[in-house]
């Protein structure tokens, strides 16, 4: 069952993040890690596409590196494709590693109850089971314009 977050908790986690790690970002642009990835980029985040099978090409730009040792210390945000029972080890590594981790986000399908508590325990933020595109498009008004209702409220139109 999927956890509640509050608009406002996402929300914040999203203008806050600068700088996001995504550890299984795909460079076949039919994955949906792609779809993610291309987004957030479009949007002024800094991507670091974590993929150790593509080390060597690029993601829109920014070149692949195989493992979380090789992110930048200013990484803020850690975006995971990967399955539920490998979260622990890649959470337990950026805790380790990336001092200015502030959010690990697990996308749709991800959970990983044990790694949250320990990531919520280091004072990181944690959202499972959504995805960042998904919740920024509805909380930043873009599925609005194509008719969706997102249930947030604006004065924007």
């Amino acid at each position: 069952m999927s956890e509640t977050y509050t608009d406002r908790f996402l929300k914040d986690v999203l203008k806050r993040a600068k700088h996001i790690g995504i550890v299984g970002l795909s460079s076949k642009d039919t994955r949906p890690s792609f779809f993610v990835g291309r987004y957030l980029k479009l949007r002024d985040y800094k991507i670091i596409p974590v993929n150790p099978a593509y080390v060597g090409t690029e993601f829109l730009g920014e070149p692949y590196i195989g493992s979380l040792a090789e992110l930048p210390p200013e990484t803020d945000f850690l975006d995971i494709f990967r399955r539920s029972e490998e979260v622990l080890p890649i959470v337990v590594e950026a805790l380790e590693r990336l001092p200015n981790l502030r959010t690990i986000w697990m996308q749709i399908g991800v959970v990983n109850e044990e790694a949250a508590a320990m990531a919520r325990a280091r004072g990181v933020d944690v959202v499972m089971d959504r995805c960042p595109k998904i919740e920024y498009q509805r909380l930043f008004g873009e599925l609005r314009r194509g008719g969706f209702n997102t249930g947030v409220i604006s004065s924007k139109l």
